[in-house]
């Protein structure tokens, strides 16, 4: 449905620049909008497409109003209130309350008039499904599991026993929560399993990508706190907590016990290794591999970039010797001090 530019600009908070009355109703990129559509710029690098964009209205901030020669929304942060007009222009599908046909829900279950249970779901015993919950095609609950109000499970979501997910959650296709974590004793003749008897506990306004796995855990829960958000095939291992409004991107793998602080920015494939913490306000680039806690906020790295092949392999080589240089270098450092020393008068 259209919406204008006055509306918008009251709602979110924006300074209007141009006919309040002009009609939007999507959303698209400076390169590839047309009439009726919302841009948005955030990044510098694309300040280039203004000029020419054919959009009704560009969302951005005070320095790049110069640059547009359309109708603009001028706001301090402009990819999040972008991302609030494309919230408002597309919302979540409405459903009715009720289950389909198909699922099978367990009489000791506790599920509000509200809520909606797809086709093919089950919902074990003693679970709880808060209201306006939305529980897609062939989800899976096991026993005791709670739902908060207005959470999504969008399809194929498993929530293994005792698992809890806070309000407002939405959990991605094939998302698996409360699988047994990886325990095993190593023993004389093999290992032994090591029961896995905590659970998931879920706050609220959290994410969770399409392939995500975060293990229950071995005795207390695994604990993901209020607001984070976590990308597609990112593994959590048993007895993580992770802080609020960190964000996790994709393929990420986390050991079992450690603790990430509070508004941590992790990139994709980065790995830790368990057993460690994480302060608050740490941001980790891609593909870097934490071995240590890490006790002071800032930007970490911890992998080479790619290169030439030929000189990336001369490289690796060298890099195979940099222990052997450094002690040479030492041994260097201590001949010329020694050297410098003052002989006997």
């Amino acid at each position: 449905m259209p919406v204008s530019l006055g509306e918008l600009a009251v709602r979110f908070g924006c300074e209007l620049h141009g006919d309040p009355d002009a009609l939007v109703d999507r959303v698209a990129t400076l390169q590839d909008a047309v009439p009726g559509a919302v841009a948005f710029l955030a990044n510098p690098k694309y300040r280039k497409h203004l000029p020419g964009t054919r959009a009704s209205a560009v969302v951005l901030d005070a320095a790049s109003l110069g640059h547009c020669q359309t109708h603009a929304l001028v706001a301090a942060n402009p990819y999040a209130t972008y991302a609030r007009i494309a919230q408002h222009l597309n919302p979540e599908p409405s459903f009715a309350g009720g289950r389909h046909p198909t699922a099978v829900v367990e009489p000791s279950t506790t599920v509000d008039p509200t809520a909606w249970i797809g086709p093919h779901c089950y919902v074990g015993a003693g679970s709880v499904i808060g209201p306006g919950a939305y529980l897609g095609p062939a989800t899976v609950l096991f026993e005791g599991v709670s739902i908060g109000a207005r959470s999504r499970c969008a399809a194929r979501v498993t929530l293994c026993a005792h698992v809890r997910i806070g309000e407002r959650c939405l959990l991605h296709p094939g998302v698996v929560i409360g699988a047994d974590g990886f325990g095993h004793a190593p023993d004389t003749d093999g290992y032994v399993k090591v029961p896995q008897l905590g659970a998931v506990t879920v706050g609220d306004d959290v994410e969770i990508g399409a392939n995500t796995t975060i293990d229950r855990g071995a005795i207390e829960d695994t604990v993901i706190e209020h607001g984070v958000k976590i990308d597609n095939q990112v593994q959590i291992g048993h007895n993580c907590r992770i802080g609020e409004h960190t964000v996790i991107a994709g393929c990420a793998g986390i050991s079992g016990s450690v603790t990430i602080g509070k508004r941590c920015m992790i990139g994709g494939m980065v790995g830790f290794v368990g057993h460690l913490e994480v302060c608050d306000d740490v941001y980790l680039t891609g593909k870097t591999m934490v071995t240590g806690s890490i006790t002071k906020p800032g930007l970490y790295s911890g992998q080479l970039p790619f290169d030439e092949a030929r000189r990336f392999r001369r490289n690796s080589a060298r890099f195979q010797k940099l222990d052997e240089l450094a002690q040479r270098v030492a041994r260097l450092e201590r001949a010329g001090r020694k050297n410098d020393e003052p002989g006997p008068d």
